[in-house]
């Protein structure tokens, strides 16, 4: 989790911003003190790289003693150069698997966030592998259960790399209960096992819900692919069949 410490010392606001892993965050912050507010919107989004901190520090006369900050953090710096990216297929060679949604799928590729995403109908335990080299940057196995109901959005688990060839990010979501086959800050190669495919959070059934996000500004989206194994993204529709 990124850290966050603020202090009032004085006539100085002091903000530590610290980034615990591998890749940019973009940091977001907002406050309900207008005193406050005013040098927050000049100096926000603020981005921190990978394994390292900044400090802030605002002087004036007004400050609060509580300034009641809030932030919030995304993956990413949008000022670094995109190139849309050049994936493998995220599971084994030799594997072969249907699409059951692809981009603008209606049943749940229908936001900014999951536009592009790909689904696969893999099984319960079947192996997940990166697309690209990269660093992992989020790891979420500790969740049990799922269902096609929308109360269980938050209970996916997840596994997210960041690739700084292209400046994005890749998440492989859904996976079993403990099945992270690697942890936070390590790297991985492409083609390399990452996890174990499940059926846990919003989800009609067992399948790997993959998706390519980019950094933008206050935001992160889903974005297409230039190629994925063999394929243009655009070809993966619903009843395709994908070889490895």
């Amino acid at each position: 989790m990124p850290e966050v410490k603020t202090s009032v010392s004085g006539d100085s606001l002091i903000i530590f911003l610290g980034n615990p892993i591998a890749a940019p965050l973009q940091f977001l912050a907002s406050s309900l003190y207008d005193v406050v507010q005013d040098f927050l919107i000049d100096a926000f989004p603020v981005v921190v790289n990978g394994f390292a901190d900044t400090t802030l520090v605002f002087v004036s006369d007004g400050f609060p003693e509580s300034p009641r900050i809030r932030f919030n953090s995304l993956l990413g710096n949008p000022n670094l150069p995109f190139t849309p990216p050049v994936l493998e297929l995220p599971f084994p060679r030799g594997k072969t698997y249907e699409v059951i949604q692809g981009y603008y799928g209606s049943f749940s590729h229908n936001s900014d966030f999951s536009r592009y995403a790909l689904d696969f109908n893999t099984a319960v335990g079947d192996t997940i592998t990166a697309a690209a080299h990269g660093y992992v940057v989020g790891v979420v196995d500790g969740y049990k259960h799922g269902g096609n109901n929308r109360k269980w959005m938050d209970f996916a688990n997840f596994i997210t790399l960041y690739h700084p060839e292209f400046n994005v990010f890749t998440q492989y979501v859904h996976l079993v209960h403990n099945g992270s086959l690697v942890a936070l800050g390590d790297t991985v190669v492409a083609g390399q096992p990452v996890a174990l495919s499940g059926n846990t959070g919003f989800s009609s059934g067992p399948h790997l819900h993959f998706n390519v996000l980019r950094p933008m500004h206050k935001e992160v989206i889903s974005t297409p692919v230039a190629s994925i194994g063999n394929y243009k993204g655009e070809e993966l529709v619903r009843g395709f069949i994908v070889r490895n």
